[in-house]
């Protein structure tokens, strides 16, 4: 990699960590306001105060954070608007609508309440690419030039407050669906996780008419993600079938993403999503390129389906923001990852999971079927994953003995199949990935290659229960079912 966008702080999706721990402090967020304030300043040659949206999710944390990079923005003298809570796709959505020149949330997703993060996005509301974040981490370190930059007396920023901001988004997201169309006579089961949805995911939904029977919508700062939301959807499917819902949607703690739940408790795949919303767009000759974008992740099948309707995949790196930038370089309005990122590009520029279950919900009224229905137009093939722990998970996926057997691996399963090893952004863990038409053999094929990567002693994670064989690797069997 070119050493001017190697990245340390910023991973997949923004910076993350622990809060009160590097680098998840006070201290880094102002350094971030500062950097980013002086960064807006030099690259768009303004002759006025940068303007910054600032949200977060319900964490403790949040209001620590948003406070300490926002005092670095006016510091630096950048003007702040305050968004308070409001879910990562609406903070995008706002700053493209306030003409904003960037926007932060501060968020970690799906972590527990502990965790925190900052995502960064320009003025039009996609996420930074990597050599921007790389720019942003090198004057983070360049203390000398900020403080020569700093803001004299009368030029220090100010600080507003956008009382209205869940409305707007609200409104936003209600635009999307279609005039004609409306949610009256379906129930719903709506899991906002504690998290940042917990206000306008429930309006959009019941303005539409649905019946709407609701989990997560009581954050306290730390029930955030605990026991609820898209790591936990068979709490949404035990409800579902409780109130004979038609579907559950669950979303994480920043709502960027959905978990679908059919009318039978039963999870509904991500790449099954992607599917029927693609083919409801080429209905409408609405997709563009007849093409779409998602990413390594996605399952085989989902690309065999596709090509037998004569729509193309475009496969990218793992995180919404890769699929945004294919989408934007390839002219495509429609892609996504099968974790519950769905981006439709005419609509918003990140993943969102109550625009994605919109959207969804727009195809269900259409057609006049079930999800179920709609989600066995398409078989998956078997696929298995494997989370390995390890302290360096990028030179863990890297390591020869590890390359040499995952080439062994791709030869044998040849074209009915394939093996992926990826590091991971966000945890210190290698996911190994094997998919193929038998599921016994690529349930040993996984396992084989994730003992390798854990038999590199110097590699392993120092924890006694880091071994394959331990309750704390993830394996998950998927057989499209």
């Amino acid at each position: 990699m070119d050493s001017q966008n190697t990245r340390v702080l910023f991973g997949t999706d923004g910076i993350r960590g622990v809060v009160n721990r590097a680098p998840m402090t006070a201290e880094m967020a102002l350094s971030l306001g500062r950097a980013l304030t002086y960064l807006l300043q030099t690259d768009l040659c303004l002759t006025r105060r940068p303007k910054i949206v600032v949200g977060q999710d319900t964490r403790l944390s949040g209001h620590m954070l948003s406070d300490a990079l926002s005092a670095g923005i006016m510091s630096q003298g950048g003007d702040v608007f305050s968004a308070d809570v409001l879910p990562t796709p609406g903070l995008a959505n706002l700053a493209s609508s306030t003409r904003a020149d960037a926007g932060v949330v501060i968020s970690a997703s799906h972590n527990p309440f502990q965790d925190n993060g900052l995502k960064i996005f320009d003025g039009q509301g996609y996420k930074l690419p990597d050599e921007t974040e790389a720019r942003l981490e090198r004057l983070m370190e360049d203390r000398t030039l900020l403080d020569h930059q700093r803001a004299k007396s009368e030029a220090v920023g100010r600080s507003w407050r956008i009382h209205d901001a869940v409305g707007r988004y609200v409104v936003a997201l209600k635009a999307t669906f279609p005039k004609a169309l409306s949610l009256e006579g379906l129930t719903l089961v709506l899991d906002c996780a504690n998290g940042a949805a917990y206000q306008s995911a429930p309006a959009v939904f019941e303005e539409l008419g649905a019946q709407v029977h609701l989990l997560g919508v009581n954050p306290d700062g730390f029930n955030i993600n605990r026991g609820l939301g898209s790591l936990h959807p068979e709490v949404c499917a035990e409800k579902v079938l409780e109130v004979h819902a038609d579907l559950g949607v669950t979303l994480d703690g920043d709502a960027d993403r959905a978990i679908f739940i059919d009318h039978r408790g039963e999870v509904v795949d991500g790449d099954q999503i992607m599917y029927l919303c693609a083919m409801h767009l080429k209905d409408k000759n609405e997709l563009s390129r007849s093409t779409i974008a998602t990413t390594v992740m996605s399952n085989m099948g989902l690309e065999l389906a596709l090509e037998r309707e004569s729509i193309k995949m475009l496969r990218t790196a793992v995180g919404d923001r890769y699929v945004a930038e294919c989408l934007r370089r390839e002219r495509l309005n429609f892609g996504g990852e099968k974790s519950g990122h769905l981006i439709f590009l005419d609509h918003a520029t990140t993943g969102d999971g109550t625009l994605a279950a919109l959207q969804t919900l727009a195809v269900m009224k259409t057609t006049g079927r079930s999800l179920r229905d709609l989600a066995g137009l398409i078989s998956l093939l078997p696929q298995v994953l494997i989370s390995v722990p390890v302290a360096e998970p990028v030179a863990a996926a890297a390591h020869p003995k590890v390359t040499a057997l995952v080439k062994e691996v791709a030869e044998r399963l040849g074209r009915r199949g394939r093996v992926l090893l990826r590091p991971s952004g966000t945890e210190p863990v290698v996911r190994v990935m094997v998919e193929g038409e038998d599921e016994a053999q690529i349930n040993e094929l996984a396992r084989e290659c994730a003992l390798t990567v854990a038999s590199v002693p110097s590699l392993l994670a120092p924890t006694p229960s880091s071994h394959v064989a331990s309750s704390s690797v993830e394996q998950c069997v998927s057989n499209g079912s």
